[in-house]
């Protein structure tokens, strides 16, 4: 396993213990439950694993806040896509910073789309600007990824459930490691952690 993939599967394991801003579960538990969705639903394994890492941005930096009750937006989908594509190509890259631009996009076009969303995922709308316009719409829709970034983000939605059970980090890893762009698998990272693989089974 490369060093990388040791070092995502130590952020997920150790850095996302706690809740998941003004949400019931943990980030890692948002995370796998995020990516199982997109197994089950016949996923890519470049999207399984950006689903997986869509949030990675809330794990980097260690004073990050996940409390959605701030009153300043953070940008995580671009720390991800920042840290993500020192590995992973668009596929991965793309669907991960537009994440939240699909939350955008999907409240300006679908009237049902808002009453699926969380309390806190509402509240960190108006941080993010709020439904798209026609303009952003286009300028999304340009974007060749788009399609693979709403699937991501109706996971994201619907990956918010205490009471699922999901396969560990380690399951996952896998998907990961068949995403890497092959010239760089062997890049060496400081702070590599040990891979401490936890979690329940689907």
């Amino acid at each position: 396993m490369s060093e990388i993939v040791d070092r995502i599967s130590q952020l997920l394991t150790h850095n996302g213990k706690e809740l998941y801003g003004g949400e019931a579960v943990t980030q890692t538990q948002h995370a796998l439950q995020c990516a199982a969705l997109a197994q089950a639903q016949g996923a890519t394994e470049k999207l399984i694993t950006a689903s997986l890492l869509h949030d990675i941005g809330h794990l980097l930096e260690p004073d990050f806040t996940t409390d959605h009750s701030g009153a300043h937006d953070m940008y995580h989908e671009n720390l991800g896509e920042a840290f993500l594509q020192q590995w992973f190509d668009e596929e991965v890259t793309q669907p991960v910073r537009l994440h939240v631009d699909a939350k955008r996009y999907l409240c300006a076009t679908d009237n049902s789309y808002l009453n699926i969303l969380s309390p806190a995922s509402i509240h960190s709308l108006k941080l993010q600007g709020g439904p798209f316009s026609e303009g952003e719409i286009a300028t999304f829709e340009d974007n060749k990824h788009y399609k693979d970034a709403i699937r991501l983000r109706i996971w994201d939605d619907l990956a918010k459930d205490p009471d699922v059970t999901t396969p560990d980090v380690a399951h996952f890893m896998k998907y990961v490691a068949q995403s890497l762009v092959g010239s760089r698998k062997t890049k060496v990272l400081n702070n590599k952690g040990k891979n401490d693989e936890t979690g329940s089974y689907f």
